[in-house]
């Protein structure tokens, strides 16, 4: 998946960020507006995950989303 398809379709794909990462706020989703930067830095914030594994999480969750640009998520359980 290419993330400027999720930057630009964030309203479809912030569902399946909080079905990843609960303890994200809609608030918070809706300052992420699809940021990769902005996503990576409230993981830090909520789960305490240093920089590089906020950036694993994310390359983990983006390569389980589909490449068709539907928002049916592939994901593997957590």
């Amino acid at each position: 998946m290419n993330w400027d398809r999720i930057e630009g379709n964030w309203k479809q794909f912030r569902g399946k960020a909080r079905e990843k990462w609960g303890k994200l706020t809609d608030d918070q989703l809706d300052v992420i507006a699809g940021k990769r930067d902005q996503l990576a830095g409230k993981l830090q914030e909520a789960y305490g995950y240093s920089k590089d594994e906020a950036e694993r999480q994310i390359d983990s969750w983006e390569s389980d989303l589909p490449d068709d640009g539907s928002t049916q998520y592939r994901g593997r359980p957590s």
